[in-house]
Formats: C-alpha cells, structure tokens, sequence
C-alpha cells in the first residue's frame, strides 16, 4: 500500500477526540449517496418514460408519411409502388385520415378516422396485437348490403357506450348538396373489435375501417390522404424520407416519425438536462462538505503533519494524503449511491407500484425505468469529480505548513 493512502485510511479509521469530524465525514458520505441515486434514478426514469412514449408513438404512427401539398393523391398505387423499390424501404401503403363524429343513441364523440388497407398496411400487425375484445378485418370481400366495419379505441368505446357487435353512425363534417340545401353525410358502421394501445390520445380519439369504407363515406373515389411507410431502420427514417421526397419531387412531402414529433421529444430532453443539473447540484453541496471535513482533518493534525514534514516528506506527499482522504470519502458515496440506485430501480421494474394515469400523462402503465450503463458511469465520473476538486484547497492548505509554525508552542 502507498504511504500516502495509509495515512489517509489511518486518519478515517482511528479513533479521534474530535468525534464531531467523524460525523461530518459520515453526512459527507451520505450526502454523496443521496446524491447519486437521486440523480441515477431519476434519468433512468426519464430515460424509460422517453423510450415507452416512442414506442407507443410507432405504434400508432407510420416510420414515415409522404402526403401531397393541396389535398388528396391520386394515382396511388404507381406512387406507392415507387416507394416500396426504395431498399430502406420494408413495407407502404395507402391510407385515409380525416375527421367525423361518431353517434350511438344519445351519446355523441368525435373522432380521427383512419382508413387502411387491412393486407397490407404497416400498422395491421400491431393493430391486431393491441386488440382487446372482438377481431380484426375479416379478408373475404365484404357484403355490399352490409354495414362497414369500424374498430374504436378502448377508451372512445366506453364513451360511446359500445362494444362488438353494436351498430353506430358517422356523420362526416362536409354534407351533400340537395335543393333543400347541404345535408350532412351519415352512414351506420358495425364495431367489429376495440383495441388499447396504452396512449390515452389515440384510445380516446382513433377509429380505424377499411380503405374502401373511407374512400365511400369521405367521398375520395380513387385517391388517399396519403402513403404510410414502414423503414427498416427507424432512426435512419429520416435519410429515408429525404430520398422518398427526392423521387417524388414537389407537390408531395415526406416527413419521419421524429420530425413529427420534434418538439415533444426535444422538450423531454430539455426537461432531462434540467433535472440533471439540479440533481447534480446535490451532489456538489456533499462535495463542500468534503472540504470542511478535510479543514478540520489538518486543523486536527497539524502537529502529525509537522513531524511528516520535518522527517523529509515533500509538500507534494503531503498533499496526496489529503486527497487521497477526499476520494475515499467520495468513492464511498458514490458506491453506495449506485447500490441504492440499482436497488430502487429493481423494485420499480419488479413491482411496479406507481402507476401513471393516462389521463394525465401521454400514456397509462406503470413508472417506466431504462437504466443503462452509460447513466451510472456518467454519475460516478461527475461524483469523483466533484470529490477531487473539493480535495485541492485543504490538501494545498496542509502541503503549505511550515513544521516550525506547528510545533512552536509544542
């Protein structure tokens, strides 16, 4: 063992008639901990909440949406073909998104209506996960004479009053024009299933049918609000959607899921930056008392320094006893702050006993935790950091004393 780091564990663990400076390097320690499984916990939670919204956002949305400037697209099919030879390209296809209220007796909701191609769309897979009561699109050709099929978001079902098998109506926001004016289009559709994707805004608010269905009741014969595009990699989506708008050229965009919900995410991140600089001053308060424990350590010791000095130890030595003396009290903390941390973050991941409401946050599950390595590394580094610098003024202070001064009065 160095002579420095010996004199520095003997200066922790021997017994002192100051038990006061014991005290303060135990609040220090502690402080320290507190610190760091604070700061640990709560990015490893902001981390998960991050990573459950994107993923409840994919499955909801498209990798990427080409739509057209001005209205509609016709000739779908050849554009979707185009997209679909592209090599980042898994799946597209065409969809219809509009607005409509939804009637079932007296109860009146409403609603973004989505059309999709039930083969071939890139939401059908999960669609179909998220289904809690009745089926999904059937694929034989539906009976003309029959009402069209719907499936309604959990939370607007229970609004509305319905389930599978219950009939109920859609009116569409633009009417039909007859001599007695403009009369709003209706038709009955059937419920065939509800589905929960777990985000409270598309279970209250989403209705899916079949393409056809919405070309009819929207009155868009032969055209689309848009292609929905599946990518293979969904953080190069944005690439992808740069080469989708290159090829197709004005008057069509094309627009990622990211840049879709730029301001979202980038507000979670804002909201994650803060919260580590706050947290990490915790950790910085702990750092000053280090440096009082250190202070009161050479007020302490100032003849034991004295007799190290006149013995030949050099300042610099001296110096490294003390910092040694502020990373032991530092490493210590921080230990045990990535214990605590790895010990809550198991019991939230375990037991789940928060629960986030979907009416008041973006989706309704338990508190989401993403630890990951490079979170506890990060704390630790910032934590020893903060424990080094605390170091530098007392060390100097004992590398400074003059051995004759200590001992005068001795």
């Amino acid at each position: 063992m160095r002579f420095e780091l010996f004199v520095a564990l003997r200066h922790l663990l021997a017994r002192r008639k100051q038990v006061f400076i014991s005290l303060i390097s135990m609040i220090s320690i502690l402080g320290i901990a507190l610190g760091v499984m604070a700061l640990v916990v709560v990015i490893a939670v902001m981390s998960g909440f991050e990573k459950e919204l994107k993923k409840k956002i994919l499955g909801n949305t498209a990798h990427i949406m080409v739509m057209k400037y001005g209205g509609a697209i016709s000739g779908y099919a050849e554009i979707t073909k185009a997209i679909n030879k592209l090599p980042e390209v898994r799946e597209a296809a065409p969809f219809i998104m509009s607005q409509a209220m939804l009637t079932h007796g007296r109860q009146v909701s409403g609603a973004g209506i989505r059309g999709i191609d039930p083969m071939h769309d890139p939401l059908r897979k999960k669609l179909e996960k998220m289904l809690v009561a009745g089926h999904y699109f059937s694929n034989s050709k539906p009976d003309k004479r029959a009402a069209p099929e719907i499936i309604l978001g959990s939370e607007l079902a229970k609004n509305l009053g319905v389930r599978p098998g219950s009939n109920l109506r859609l009116v569409a926001p633009s009417g039909s024009p007859t001599p007695l004016g403009l009369i709003p289009r209706m038709q009955r559709f059937k419920v065939i299933g509800t589905y929960t994707s777990g985000m409270y805004q598309y279970d209250s608010a989403l209705a899916y049918t079949t393409l056809a269905a919405a070309q009819k009741f929207f009155a868009l014969p032969g055209q689309v609000s848009g292609i929905a595009v599946e990518v293979k990699n969904i953080y190069t989506s944005g690439k992808t959607a740069q080469e989708i708008q290159q090829k197709l050229a004005y008057p069509y965009w094309a627009r990622d899921w990211i840049s879709m919900n730029r301001n979202l995410f980038a507000a979670l991140k804002l909201e994650r930056v803060t919260m580590f600089i706050i947290l990490a001053l915790i950790i910085m308060v702990a750092a000053f008392n280090i440096i009082s424990t250190l202070i009161m350590v050479v007020m302490e010791k100032h003849k034991e320094i004295a007799i190290l000095k006149t013995m030949g130890l050099s300042a610099f030595r001296v110096m490294r006893i003390f910092v040694w003396e502020g990373m032991i009290i530092g490493f210590s903390g921080t230990i045990l702050g990535l214990i605590g941390s790895l010990l809550i973050c198991e019991l939230l991941q375990k037991y789940n006993f928060i629960t986030l409401p979907g009416d008041v946050y973006y989706f309704e599950t338990s508190l989401p935790v993403d630890l990951q390595l490079f979170h506890l590394l990060a704390t630790a580094a910032l934590s020893l950091t903060l424990a080094f610098i605390a170091t530098l003024y007392p060390s100097y202070r004992a590398s400074r004393l003059l051995p004759a001064e200590a001992l005068r009065y001795e």
